[in-house]
């Protein structure tokens, strides 16, 4: 479906009148979840939707999301199972107002709460929380001082580890998570050594599941979940092919888009 702009007069410009008064909205899901975004700047795309495929959540279980970003991962776990309840938290207080504003278009506003902060000095209301059953992250693809900065902070700050490192996110994640409950996370398939490095003697049940973009194609992402306090051996995965010979998205990659689904972890 074709993106349609829209005026961010729902509270996502507050007094910040330095941010862009225009979003735009599109639908996740096959259309289960409106989502508003900045329309320039970081933007949710495929990865949010296969990270929330990979939570393995039940109705009744709480969900944290590290870096909620506009709410695209958030959104679609509550969409997926019911009567989840889904919290997030966001290091830049715009995007927060936005993940709001996403909750509330969708009408979620009940079960799904986000929350401003930085994953290296955590609001009180997260750490006072009980231990989470699940915790989903999509961590800063660029570490520090190895790429260009982008124009656009929200960009730069989405995709750079300016606030911690992909250690530090890790460290996060299994901290606020109950024990045996499981992290999920997705990363560029060539920074898998890193992940692995970070769940190494804490985490086990690991499942490695490459996401190929076509047949014979190298994988440029994976999504890596494992359990908290956990030990069993890593399984590698054949994982998923997105795309068909004729560039359109493969049986196994619509079950996902459509949300109708989760990853087979």
């Amino acid at each position: 479906m074709d993106d349609q702009a829209v005026t961010a007069n729902s509270g996502f410009c507050e007094s910040t009148a330095d941010f862009r008064s225009e979003v735009r909205e599109n639908y996740l899901l096959a259309g289960k979840v409106r989502l508003l975004h900045p329309t320039r700047g970081f933007r949710s795309g495929l990865d949010a939707v296969f990270l929330a495929a990979a939570v393995p959540a039940e109705a009744g279980d709480r969900v944290h999301e590290a870096g909620s970003g506009a709410g695209a991962g958030a959104l679609c776990v509550a969409a997926r199972v019911d009567h989840s309840l889904v919290t997030g938290i966001e290091l830049q207080p715009r995007m927060t107002t936005l993940a709001e504003t996403n909750a509330g278009l969708n009408e979620f506003s009940d079960r799904v709460r986000f929350h401003t902060g930085d994953i290296t000095d955590p609001p009180q209301e997260i750490l006072a929380a009980e231990p989470f059953d699940h915790v989903m992250m999509n961590p800063p693809y660029q570490e520090h001082g190895k790429a260009r900065m982008s124009p656009a902070r929200e960009t730069h700050l989405s995709r750079m580890e300016e606030s911690g490192t992909l250690e530090d996110w890790i460290d996060y994640g299994l901290a606020v998570l109950k024990s045996q409950g499981s992290i999920s996370i997705v990363h560029r398939a060539d920074r898998l050594d890193d992940v692995l490095a970070c769940l190494r003697n804490r985490a086990g049940e690991i499942a490695v599941y490459p996401l190929w973009p076509g047949e014979g194609k190298t994988a440029k992402r994976v999504v890596v979940r494992a359990r908290k306090g956990v030990r069993s051996r890593l399984r590698m995965l054949p994982g998923m092919v997105l795309h068909g010979p004729d560039g359109k998205y493969t049986d196994a990659a619509q079950q996902i888009l459509r949300g109708l689904s989760g990853l087979p972890l």
